[in-house]
């Protein structure tokens, strides 16, 4: 095993996988000979050439349009939109278009597209490059969302995608990209899709979290426990669809409460959809309504006071007493 960032992770992932399948091509905006704004594909072309790794125009309907005719054609298009911000200008590819194929076509061709992004708060970014978009795509049939919380799982997560026959978008969240180093094979492996993990076992309340709120609420369970003496759960929920409610569910029948954490704003996102699905499968073994910690329900705010906006350990913490106190 080798100590990887979550940048290096993924760019070994995509090495594997160009290097296991002609089929699969990775473009995007300067992704080419520079590697991509994060270097998250450097190397890659030099190894692979221009034919398998490329650079495109500055047009994310371009980009997309383009993934979703050649993933017609039988290749495995893995396409880079620079910030998940900018995404909106492909919204139409991706939901009108790609993720309708199967269905469109009575199961004749699918899309196996995945759709890589970085994401996130806390780096100080401009605007429109932070936001955290991934409720978009939670009312779309046909479309997987995968955001991982490491590096271990960055890799598997992203090989399973590019294997996957469905549109899988997959979130990068920019803080973890080199802030965590973990021991990561440097062979073939996957992590499945739509499997949650247990990073922290605890009795009194469970926490579920995704991408870099998964670090936020593992640091708050820790604080809690110290200043309180109660145990946290917490859950990685790794694959925000398809959701893994079997692993919430029984996390929730031993413990009996919960709260979700997110970046997003907080109505309408990812965390909403995790509570009504806890309400529908284990509403009977919760003692209080389960909580959301997540920014207002504002623009994403600019660098000089967004810490303020996110999610913080403390924010957290004060979210626990106050479920143990309903």
């Amino acid at each position: 095993m080798a100590q990887m960032t979550m940048i290096r992770a993924i760019t070994n992932a995509l090495d594997i996988a160009l290097a296991a399948d002609n089929k699969v091509l990775v473009f995007g905006e300067d992704v080419g000979r520079n590697g991509g704004v994060f270097r998250a594909t450097e190397g890659l072309q030099a190894k692979y050439g221009e034919t398998r790794v490329f650079d495109t125009p500055l047009a994310e309907s371009g980009i997309i349009g383009l993934a979703n005719g050649l993933a017609l054609e039988g290749f495995r298009p893995v396409p880079e939109i620079q910030f998940l911000g900018f995404i909106f200008e492909a919204m139409d590819q991706i939901l009108g278009q790609a993720a309708r194929m199967r269905y469109r076509t009575n199961g004749r061709f699918h899309i196996p597209m995945v759709v890589r992004s970085p994401f996130g708060g806390g780096v100080k970014t401009p605007e429109l490059h932070s936001d955290s978009l991934e409720g978009l795509f939670l009312q779309s049939p046909g479309v997987k969302v995968v955001i991982p919380s490491n590096p271990y799982d960055a890799k598997g997560l992203l090989l399973s995608a590019i294997a996957d026959n469905d549109v899988v978008v997959f979130l990068e969240h920019m803080r973890l990209y080199r802030s965590v180093k973990q021991e990561v094979p440097e062979e073939t492996y996957t992590v499945p899709l739509g499997k949650a993990s247990v990073l922290r076992q605890g009795s009194d309340v469970t926490v579920i979290a995704y991408g870099y709120m998964v670090q936020t609420a593992l640091r708050a369970a820790h604080q809690w426990q110290e200043q309180h003496g109660l145990s946290a759960e917490v859950i990685d929920l790794r694959t925000l669809y398809p959701m893994d409610i079997e692993t919430i569910v029984s996390s929730i029948k031993k413990t009996h409460r919960a709260i979700i954490v997110q970046e997003a704003q907080k109505s309408a996102g990812g965390a909403a959809e995790i509570i009504a699905q806890i309400n529908e499968n284990a509403i009977y073994h919760l003692e209080a309504p389960v909580l959301r910690i997540a920014p207002p329900d504002t623009v994403y705010p600019f660098g000089v006071v967004e810490d303020d906006w996110l999610p913080s350990p403390e924010l957290v913490v004060t979210g626990l007493q106050k479920v143990m106190s309903l």
